[in-house]
């Protein structure tokens, strides 16, 4: 189901949930905000349409038939970086590091206000945007350490010479910290500078992609260790051989 919208439109929005009445809902609040939006009810086929279109942004349900939720997200990360916002059902802790540690961008717990996932997702959009735009000419636009290149032009990091695929957040968390080198950010600082002043998560949301971006960025026998652990205050980028 594809709900059409005005010609002004603001990006194509793909709602993932095997509930019509959410889909709906979901799909009435943002085309009054100028999206299209297709509704999908399976997770096989929302796989399916992000690959062969993908959307703008993704709004994704955890429980889903075929396919949940967690693993449409892993099989996306590995080959786009679509901003996805994670529905889960519970209100555990564990749906919601389980998602940002896939790569989804946001979290919502149901049941939640229409309004409130319609600002989540003009805010992730803009954040996205945001970072995507050409960097001005006086700024660096490539950082190299050894071992580690990081180009913001193409948004690439390469690690020993080879390519490694980051989420849109975490290229932009490491950008920040290694262009601020040996500078201590504090959670709530990341939280700000990556995610924006709006964002609705919390501090841990920083904890689980600095656990990401090291396993993918720190390789076992690597040689280096980049982000440091600032214990008591949050993380630092300082180029570290072991």
């Amino acid at each position: 189901m594809e709900i059409p919208t005005s010609p002004a439109e603001r990006g194509r929005i793909l709602v993932v949930d095997d509930d019509p009445n959410v889909c709906e809902l979901v799909a009435l609040y943002l085309s009054k905000d100028g999206f299209r939006v297709e509704c999908v009810h399976d997770g096989a086929e929302a796989l399916a349409k992000a690959r062969s279109h993908p959307p703008d942004l993704i709004v994704l349900d955890l429980m889903l038939p075929s396919l949940d939720g967690l693993e449409v997200c892993r099989e996306l990360r590995k080959e786009q970086g679509t901003p996805i916002i994670m529905l889960t059902a519970r209100g555990d802790d564990i749906d919601r590091i389980l998602g940002l540690e896939m790569g989804a961008d946001d979290y919502v717990p149901k049941p939640f206000n229409p309004r409130e996932l319609a600002a989540r997702v003009k805010a992730v959009l803009r954040r996205t945007r945001s970072a995507e735009s050409p960097p001005q000419a006086q700024e660096r636009v490539t950082l190299r350490f050894p071992g580690l290149v990081i180009d913001r032009t193409g948004r690439v990091v390469e690690v020993a010479n080879q390519e490694v695929q980051l989420t849109p957040k975490e290229f932009d968390l490491l950008w920040h910290l290694a262009s601020h080198e040996d500078r201590t950010f504090t959670r709530p600082q990341l939280l700000e500078y990556v995610w924006g002043f709006d964002y609705f998560g919390d501090d841990r949301t920083v904890d689980v992609h600095i656990k990401r971006l090291r396993r993918k960025i720190e390789p076992e026998g690597h040689g280096y260790r980049y982000i440091q652990t600032v214990w008591g205050v949050g993380y630092k980028f300082k180029v570290e051989e072991v």
